[in-house]
């Protein structure tokens, strides 16, 4: 389970046109008040248009980033006070874009693996598991130089499961991404919430409308770096009085 609680984060840019030695910094505030639990066994969606806050609040809760206020705390362990063990907890995919490329699918997963104190044998072993869950079997020995993006993306899943979390993590997934790939993944998004997967704690990010509604359990929206509403999608649609859900979206976003 992962939560997270009035999460804030601001950042300091500078006004352009003025000399080096008199730069004034503008602060810019990427996220003002982000809350949500999600909860195992669930497929939790973070919804929000291009610079809502979605991605900042991604990486702070990857420790990438120092939230200015808030707590996040991944299965009870508080992500700024212990980040190594939350992280040990997490699988985060923000994007594809991090492969070697002269190293095999394979490869690429297994080197992962050993960052998390994997053995060789039990990274291999997993990596098979995973390439029959997210079908990518034929890929699996091959160099990702050349790989397409669904390709790429499939290999980073990969990667960020090697080491079976319990909470995964996955900021637009689908970037880039043909239709068949992206039906791939939203059921292997499916089976691992299952208790035959493992009854993941999946967070999904996207912008994406008919993501939401095929794949998620409940919706978290976020606007202007704002927890404004959440439910299941029924629940935002009478919440907005809408039958369409970009119609809700709109309306409780904007």
């Amino acid at each position: 389970m992962i939560v997270v609680e009035h999460l804030a984060k601001r950042f300091a840019a500078h006004q352009s046109g003025l000399s080096l030695t008199k730069r004034t910094p503008v602060w810019v505030q990427a996220v003002s008040d982000v809350s949500f639990t999600a909860p195992d066994g669930h497929i939790t969606g973070l919804l929000g248009a291009n610079g809502a806050g979605k991605t900042t609040s991604l990486r702070m809760l990857a420790g990438l980033i120092q939230p200015d206020t808030g707590r996040m705390k991944v299965d009870n362990i508080d992500v700024v006070m212990r980040p190594r063990e939350a992280l040990a907890r997490m699988g985060v995919l923000s994007d594809a874009r991090g492969l070697y490329p002269r190293l095999t699918a394979r490869e690429n997963i297994a080197y992962y693996g050993a960052l998390q104190g994997m053995t060789p044998d039990a990274a291999n072993t997993r990596a098979d598991w995973l390439a029959d869950v997210l079908d990518m079997k034929p890929l699996l020995d091959r160099r990702t130089e050349g790989f397409s993006q669904g390709e790429r993306m499939k290999t980073a899943l990969a990667r960020a499961m090697v080491h079976d979390p319990a909470n995964i993590v996955l900021d637009e997934p689908t970037n880039g991404l043909d239709v068949l790939a992206t039906r791939a993944l939203r059921e292997a998004l499916r089976y691992l919430r299952t208790s035959e997967g493992g009854g993941k704690c999946i967070i999904f990010s996207t912008h994406i409308m008919q993501e939401v509604e095929r794949l998620c359990d409940s919706v978290v929206v976020v606007a202007k770096g704002r927890t404004v509403a959440s439910g299941t999608v029924p629940e935002l649609l009478a919440q907005a009085g809408e039958r369409d859900f970009e119609e809700a979206f709109v309306k409780l976003a904007f």
